[in-house]
């Protein structure tokens, strides 16, 4: 989990197995483990649907669980509300054990705390929009004024305002998808369960969805575990993906990770043919900014000794609150006659004040036009402007020829 983030949900070797007797199956599985499913289904009459899954998702993270049909990442979404009751492990969220809360309390949980999108809208035809994006709300007994305010709010937010009294039968795809999602948002759960959202959409709607679905997420911070088949997609939309088959994650990691370091040959042949250019982030290469770092009151024979001692041209001049004041350059304190090694910090006018700039989130291909204009390092900030880490030319040339 990343440094100050906090864990939203766990899943800890959740098995589910569907079929007579599958508690059976789990401490008996060095037998089984060679079959396939239909085998397995011949022998046991039971089928496999999820296998010793652990992973965690953190706070306001898009997750993603990526596979083949029938991998096993539907079933293991439905774990996570407890559709599918486990039969082995557990689901914590929020530090609360799901796997062990009675009937009552589950219902609870499920109506405060999640949302779910499904592949087919699964809207209700005779319902106008307004009523279709409050059933979520009419179901936990909300007042008929409140639910549609809330309604409202959610099409609106969904880019649907004007549609209210609209039928579903009088919308494309794409819009009916919107109300689905409007539906699981209002009210306003933290976590969004999506199930191929997507996938039954026409390719140029869908890429249009996953751009506004994205700009949406930032917008109420929800954490979601998307379930999709397509790795494009998944890559596109996810912060972390796990790579599911036969019911077991095989890899799990950001997208970085997986286009550059695939650990079977499952997952290389699932990155074989992608543009990596376009999926690595500078927050997946950029350095540690400590040594790139330097404070205002620093005089210029200490920076000097730091830039010898780690071999850098260039400094990064930062203030008490990490935001960047300029950069120095090595030959210009210095000077011709090495004047400005001396107990002061740098004057203003060695400075230098127009420097290369990216966020986390920007992609290489990118970060090769930010930088391609400077021999200065690319300065990585986040997003109160703090200087978080540096990209060196040497590094954008090594996660070049990586990719």
């Amino acid at each position: 989990m990343s440094k100050g983030k906090k864990s939203k949900i766990q899943c800890r070797n959740l098995w589910k197995i569907f079929g007579p007797e599958p508690d059976q199956i789990i401490p008996n599985w060095d037998q089984h483990q060679g079959l396939n499913k239909v085998e397995l289904l011949k022998k046991t009459g039971c089928v496999v649907g999820t296998r010793d899954a652990s992973f965690e998702v953190e706070e306001g993270e898009i997750f993603c669980l990526m596979g083949l049909s029938g991998s096993g990442k539907s079933t293991l979404l439905r774990c996570i509300n407890r559709l599918h009751m486990p039969t082995s492990g557990e689901v914590f969220v929020d530090g609360l054990n799901i796997t062990s809360l009675p009937d009552d309390a589950l219902r609870g949980f499920r109506r405060s705390k999640t949302g779910m999108v499904f592949q087919h809208f699964a809207l209700l035809p005779h319902r106008r929009l307004i009523e279709n994006a409050g059933f979520g709300l009419e179901v936990q007994g909300i007042d008929k004024a409140v639910r549609e305010k809330k309604a409202a709010e959610a099409l609106e937010l969904v880019g649907l305002k004007g549609w209210e009294k609209s039928y579903p039968y009088e919308l494309s795809g794409g819009m009916q998808q919107r109300v689905g999602l409007a539906r699981a948002l209002a009210t306003d759960p933290s976590i969004l369960l999506m199930d191929e959202a997507f996938s039954a959409l026409d390719p140029l709607i869908r890429r249009q969805m996953q751009d506004e679905f994205v700009n949406l997420i930032k917008k109420v911070n929800k954490t979601i575990v998307f379930v999709t088949h397509d790795l494009n997609e998944a890559l596109r939309i996810a912060g972390h993906i796990a790579v599911m088959k036969d019911g077991f994650i095989v890899q799990q990691g950001t997208p970085a990770e997986l286009v550059l370091h695939p650990e079977s040959s499952y997952v290389e042949e699932f990155v074989r043919d992608l543009p990596k250019i376009k999926f690595v982030t500078a927050g997946d290469i950029m350095e540690d900014v400590g040594v790139y770092r330097v404070k205002p009151e620093d005089t210029a024979e200490n920076i000097i000794n730091k830039m010898d001692h780690n071999n850098l041209r260039f400094v990064y001049l930062t203030d008490s609150d990490q935001g960047i004041v300029g950069v120095l350059d090595y030959f210009q304190i210095v000077g011709e006659q090495g004047i400005c090694r001396t107990k002061q910090p740098p004057s203003d006018q060695r400075i230098i004040r127009d420097f290369p700039v990216a966020r986390t989130d920007t992609f290489l291909e990118e970060l090769l036009t930010i930088g391609s204009g400077y021999r200065i390092p690319i300065a990585v900030r986040d997003e109160r402007d703090r200087l978080i880490g540096v990209i060196s030319r040497e590094t954008l040339l090594t996660a070049l020829t990586k990719v």
